[in-house]
């Protein structure tokens, strides 16, 4: 499993590092045509954005893919959380997408601190927007917007649901437990022992 995520981290890593030499793509001005990347390969990375994002949430999620929009140049993937994310766990829940997005070095933009929907925005060092949002019953919604890069055709994400896909139907509200990211009880605070 670690070795799985590894894999995948690298795979950002490197995909970072193309898209970083790609002209005109971090700065995000122009129409993105002097672009190494084209809207498939945007869509592409920004699947391994929610990849890489879902996988960093230790007790894992249950997630399906939402619909991907397009644009005149750019790309946004989406993805539900189907997990019930309970009010008591959704600072923890916001707080492990944050503090990875910090670690990867993305920039918080704003965070709404609101009780019933809180959200973070954040970009990425080459100009991609992610965010978290949580909605109604603790459905937590991410979703990457790409910038403007070359038009081409986009394919159907390729990594699958790690549960039912919802294909053609109406995503329903959360609908599967967990013991720690559905707990009715706020996690307790560390001890002064751990932390001296």
């Amino acid at each position: 499993m670690a070795m799985k995520w590894m894999v995948r981290r690298f795979s950002v890593l490197v995909m970072t590092g193309v898209l970083l030499s790609g002209c005109g793509m971090a700065g995000g001005g122009g129409k993105g045509s002097d672009s190494a990347m084209d809207m498939r390969g945007a869509a592409q990375y920004s699947d391994e954005i929610l990849d890489v994002t879902i996988g960093a949430v230790k007790p894992k999620i249950q997630w399906a893919h939402d619909d991907t929009t397009t644009g005149t140049c750019d790309v946004t993937r989406r993805r539900t959380v189907m997990t019930v994310i309970s009010e008591q766990r959704r600072g923890n829940f916001l707080g492990v997408i944050e503090n990875f997005w910090k670690n990867s070095g993305y920039k918080i933009v704003s965070v709404n601190e609101s009780k019933d929907s809180p959200a973070i925005f954040a970009t990425t060092p080459n100009g991609f927007g992610v965010n978290l949002t949580i909605g109604d019953k603790g459905q937590a919604y991410l979703e990457v917007n790409t910038p403007c890069v070359r038009k081409s055709e986009v394919d159907a994400p390729s990594t699958p649901p790690n549960g039912p896909g919802y294909e053609g139907v109406e995503i329903p509200r959360p609908n599967v437990r967990s013991d720690f990211w559905s707990a009715d009880t706020p996690l307790p605070a560390p001890s002064s022992s751990a932390t001296a």
